[in-house]
C-alpha cells in the first residue's frame, strides 16, 4: 500500500500548490507597491499591448504606492487580444499599439482612445562574428521579408554594411504569430516603404507572412532570435535591451542610419506634429527627410476605454491612473527607452479624458 499512498499525498500536495497559484493570481489584495492590510476599493483589470508592458508594470507600481486604495492588475496578451477582450466587456481598458479606426469603433461600446507613450520598434539579428550594429535600407529590410532576399550574403545587405564580413547562410526571418500592436507599426513602415509589401501583406495587428517562422508574443520572437544564430526579427526596444540583443541601424528618408533610441524616436513624432495634432492616430513612420534624426520604424501606444460605465468610483480611477500616465509617468518614459510624449499629444489625451462620465453623468 505504500505507492498508492505516495501517489495520494502527491496529489493532495500539487492541489494545494495549484490552489495556491489559483489564488495568488486571482486574489483582489493589492498588488506588489499597495499597502497591505486594507482591501482595494477600485480594481482596474487591464491587458493587451506587450510593446508597453514594461512602462505599464512601472506606472501601475508608482501609482499604487501614491493610491493603494486601487489595484491595477495589467496583462500583456498582444494589443488584439487586449481589443477582444474590452469588445466583450471583460476589462476596465485595454492598451493597443493599433487604434481602432472608425469602422472599427462600429463594433464596440464607444471608447475613448487616449496617446500614452511611444516607441520605437527594433529589428534584432542573430549574427555571431559581426560586432559592427547591422545597417538595412528600407529596400534591404523589406525585400527581407518578402523572401526576395535570402542569404545574409546578398549583394542588397553587402552595400548597407561595406566593409563587414557577413556570414555565408540562409536568413531565418521570425515574426509575430499572435495578434500584435509591434507587428501593426512594424508592417505599417513596410507598408509606407515597399509597394510589394503593401500589395502582398498590408499592414495590421495580425497579416499574411509570405516567409518565416511565427512565434507567440514578444519573448516567443526573442527566444528564436538569441537560440538561432542567422536569424532575424522585431521586438520593442526595451525587451532588446534587457536581453542583450543586438539591434539594427534602420536607413532613414534622409539617408542616415539610425539606431532606435528614445530621442530618435521623439524626432519621429515631432516630424508628424501637424498631423497628430488633427487626430492622434496618424501613423509615424518613415518621417520626412526634414528630420534627419528620426528612427523610421515609431509608434504610438493608446489606452482604450469605455466612455461610460456604471461604476464611477471606478471609472474615476481610470482617469485618475491614465492621467497619472500623461503626466508624472512621462518621466519613466526614457528610463525604460519609450519617448517623451510631446506636449501636443499630451493635451490631446487629457482633453479626450474629459470626455469620460458614469452612468451619463460627467465625473466629478
Amino acid at each position: 500500500m505504500r505507492k498508492p499512498r505516495l501517489a495520494f499525498a502527491a496529489l493532495i500536495a500539487a492541489a494545494a500548490l495549484f490552489n495556491l497559484l489559483f489564488e495568488s493570481g486571482c486574489s483582489s489584495k493589492p498588488a506588489s507597491g499597495a499597502a497591505s492590510g486594507a482591501e482595494p476599493t477600485a480594481v482596474l483589470g487591464g491587458a493587451g499591448s506587450t510593446f508597453i508592458a514594461p512602462l505599464m508594470a512601472k506606472w501601475a507600481s508608482a501609482y499604487q504606492q501614491a493610491h493603494p486604495a486601487v489595484q491595477i492588475n495589467y496583462r500583456p496578451i498582444g494589443s488584439g487580444g487586449g481589443i477582444e477582450e474590452l469588445k466583450q466587456g471583460y476589462l476596465s481598458f485595454s492598451a493597443s499599439d493599433a487604434p481602432l479606426n472608425d469602422d472599427q469603433l462600429k463594433g464596440m461600446v464607444p471608447v475613448i482612445q487616449v496617446p500614452v507613450s511611444a516607441g520605437p520598434v527594433c529589428v534584432v539579428y542573430n549574427l555571431p562574428h559581426v560586432s559592427a550594429p547591422l545597417r538595412l535600407s528600407a529596400k534591404t529590410l523589406s525585400d527581407i521579408y518578402l523572401g526576395n532576399i535570402y542569404t545574409w550574403q546578398d549583394p542588397a545587405i553587402a552595400r548597407d554594411n561595406p566593409g563587414v564580413s557577413l556570414p555565408k547562410g540562409a536568413i531565418i526571418v521570425v515574426h509575430r504569430s499572435d495578434g500584435s500592436g509591434t507587428t501593426n507599426i512594424f508592417t505599417s513602415y513596410l507598408s509606407q516603404v515597399s509597394k510589394d509589401w503593401a500589395w502582398k501583406s498590408g499592414h495590421g495587428l495580425s497579416v499574411t507572412w509570405p516567409i518565416g517562422l511565427g512565434a507567440d508574443g514578444s519573448k516567443g520572437v526573442l527566444a528564436i532570435v538569441k537560440q538561432t544564430p542567422g536569424t532575424i526579427g522585431y521586438l520593442e526596444l526595451n525587451y532588446a535591451k534587457e536581453n542583450g540583443v543586438p539591434v539594427a541601424s534602420i536607413q532613414n528618408q534622409a539617408g542616415k542610419f539610425v539606431q532606435p533610441t528614445p530621442d530618435s524616436a521623439a524626432a519621429a513624432i515631432t516630424a508628424f506634429s501637424a498631423a497628430l495634432a488633427k487626430d492622434a492616430r496618424s501613423p509615424i513612420v518613415d518621417p520626412p527627410a526634414s528630420a534627419p534624426d528620426s528612427y523610421p520604424i515609431t509608434g504610438l501606444s493608446f489606452i482604450l476605454i469605455p466612455k461610460d460605465r456604471p461604476d464611477s468610483g471606478q471609472q474615476a480611477a481610470i482617469k485618475d491612473f491614465v492621467g497619472f500616465a500623461l503626466s508624472t509617468g512621462q518621466d519613466s518614459a526614457q528610463e525604460l527607452a519609450y519617448a517623451k510624449l510631446p506636449d501636443v499629444v499630451e493635451k490631446q489625451g487629457e482633453a479626450l479624458l474629459t470626455q469620460l462620465t458614469a452612468n451619463g453623468e460627467p465625473l466629478k
